[in-house]
């Protein structure tokens, strides 16, 4: 019996479906690329986003990691740099909402933007901020000093 040998063909592709370009050149410009993304959705369940920037810290896209509950969503991270190494982003930006209002980073927020600012270096790409939204406000990762 002969066996059918097929090895899956593996593709790569970003197309870009708008001419605007947003530039983000501080924590409250990423504020706002969230804020767009999100809609009114802060406030319902905890979500993460990722911007994917060009050298120019100009916007790509921005792609959703996980959804969760309303204290937490789980996130991988082998998932994350497949998104960044296809789309040949130069940096990033993630996000996340605090459905409860609460502006403190977790323990867990701390460690994953170790982790991931850490792996970045190998892939010479560069985690600029983790953003987290609440309804009324935003914490910056970057601006607090805990990138």
């Amino acid at each position: 019996m002969k066996k059918n040998n097929t090895i899956s063909e593996v593709q790569i592709s970003y197309a870009p479906t708008s001419n605007k370009k947003l530039k983000v050149t501080s924590s409250a410009d990423a504020e706002k690329c969230c804020r767009d993304i999100w809609n009114k959705d802060v406030s319902y369940k905890e979500s993460m986003y990722v911007l994917l920037l060009n050298r120019a810290n100009t916007v790509l896209g921005f792609n959703l990691l996980s959804t969760g509950g309303t204290s937490s969503t789980v996130v991988d991270v082998k998932v994350l740099f497949q998104l960044l190494v296809k789309s040949n982003a130069h940096a990033f930006i993630l996000a996340h909402n605090h459905p409860s209002g609460s502006l403190k980073a977790s323990t867990e927020d701390k460690r994953l933007t170790t982790k991931v600012k850490e792996a970045a270096v190998l892939f010479d790409m560069k985690l600029l901020d983790h953003i987290i939204l609440t309804s009324e406000n935003y914490l910056s990762m970057s601006d607090e000093g805990l990138i």
